[in-house]
């Protein structure tokens, strides 16, 4: 094995450098069309949110030349270290921490706020990673499963008691990574499970959800007996168990829908099952999206000159809702164009994760695009009215500098990474 040099560009991947430079700059932009108005486009008014994510860009150039200053080793050998500090930031949340919005997510140092859960995604990638990458390690072994469910889930439950529910959902995206690494696709397939079963309790009532899986169940079991009468005899703890994980499941789903969630969580899963319609209120910021998007037609109206933007018809539309600005000015070309973007990064991750000579890169290289994956899917989502307003920013677009020093340090790490694998004979 060759040492590194000390030229922290030498090996880095341009590509990645150029899309994250693309997606950042017209993040920006829209961050501009979306924040200023007919009156406040002055360029260096940083007391615009455009002008505060434009510092917030102009930091993330040191940050990024931080993170290449460590040698790549430095990320592997400190993973823990590094996981135990984001863990320790997100516990000091609730002494420390400002409440916004109903959540305590927030550190505030001057009138600047700092989310920890947008880094501490990072950190258990590379915690994840390391874990999975040693050699000893067995992941078709259960207790090599549940230490691997708890590097993921242990940063999920610290945010959810904050809480931030949509925060929580981008930890499962890792599920994706322990199936790239041998994870049974059975784990997979119960989470589908999952969702559906969720989806229909609310709907229809846990009950009647209820009722129609145990007939299928029982159904199945007639079956197994019609064809071999000792069936239920070697199977009979795995059915009782069924029957119990099922009952308590649905009951579970119900329980959780009508005292956990808070009211508007449960008006906007309502108001997206078509259980109840309110354009006014509840579902105001949704419709209004829609109509924003659908209004760019093909070509989009053109930069600035988008008139539901610029009249301020879908609220905080440069946080969550950024995607709409990019419907209405940009039209179908340019979100098409956008999407085409972060399948670009997202294609070069994973092909680069693929070819690394260390198997902690690619471990972590698969973490970093499950996670930005995700987060387009239920971002967009969320904006064209296909799934329920849950707070999820657009990775590398969205206003606010916590959510792009996360990505930065999510994507440059990575890199990093990258850059070491020439060494690695």
């Amino acid at each position: 094995m060759r040492q590194e040099r000390n030229n922290i560009f030498e090996g880095i991947d341009w590509l990645l450098i150029v899309l994250y430079i693309l997606l950042v700059g017209f993040g920006w932009m829209n961050i501009y069309a979306s924040s200023s108005t007919e009156h406040t486009r002055e360029f260096f008014d940083f007391s615009t949110k455009y002008g505060k994510q434009f510092i917030f860009i102009s930091l993330s150039v040191p940050l990024i030349i931080g993170i290449l200053f460590f040698n790549s080793k430095f990320y592997e050998r400190f993973s823990g270290v590094l996981y135990v500090l984001s863990l320790i930031l997100l516990a000091g949340i609730f002494v420390f921490g400002k409440k916004i919005n109903g959540a305590t997510s927030w550190y505030n140092f001057g009138g600047i706020g700092l989310q920890p859960s947008e880094f501490s995604k990072a950190f258990t990638a590379l915690a994840l990673a390391k874990l999975i990458s040693d050699r000893k390690y067995n992941l078709n072994l259960i207790k090599n499963q549940l230490k691997a469910f708890v590097i993921i889930f242990l940063p999920a439950f610290l945010i959810a008691l904050q809480p931030d529910m949509g925060s929580v959902l981008i930890y499962f995206a890792f599920f994706f990574v322990l199936h790239r690494e041998g994870l049974s696709l059975n784990y997979l397939l119960l989470g589908a499970l999952s969702v559906i079963l969720f989806i229909l309790t609310i709907y229809f009532g846990a009950n009647w959800v209820l009722l129609s899986c145990l007939i299928i169940i029982s159904s199945g079991i007639a079956y197994g007996l019609y064809k071999d009468k000792r069936f239920f005899r070697f199977n009979a703890i795995k059915i009782i168990s069924l029957y119990l994980f099922t009952t308590g499941f649905i009951f579970g789903i119900g329980y959780a829908y009508e005292n956990v969630l808070e009211p508007h969580q449960k008006d906007r899963f309502d108001i997206l099952l078509g259980k109840t319609t309110d354009l006014k209120n509840k579902g105001y910021n949704t419709y209004q999206s829609e109509l924003t998007i659908s209004s760019g037609g093909f070509l989009g109206k053109g930069f600035l000159q988008g008139d539901r933007t610029q009249g301020k018809f879908v609220p905080e539309q440069e946080t969550d809702y950024i995607y709409s600005t990019v419907g209405e000015e940009w039209g179908f070309l340019g979100s098409s164009l956008v999407i085409i973007l972060f399948m670009l990064l997202l294609y070069r991750i994973i092909y680069l994760a693929e070819i690394q000579t260390n198997k902690f890169g690619r471990i972590y290289g698969y973490g970093i695009a499950s996670i930005i994956f995700f987060h387009i899917i239920v971002n967009i989502g969320m904006v064209i009215g296909l799934l329920p307003t849950i707070g999820i920013p657009l990775p590398f677009f969205s206003y606010g500098g916590s959510s792009l020093w996360g990505f930065t340090v999510l994507l440059f790490i990575f890199i990093r990474l990258d850059a070491h694998k020439k060494y690695d004979f």
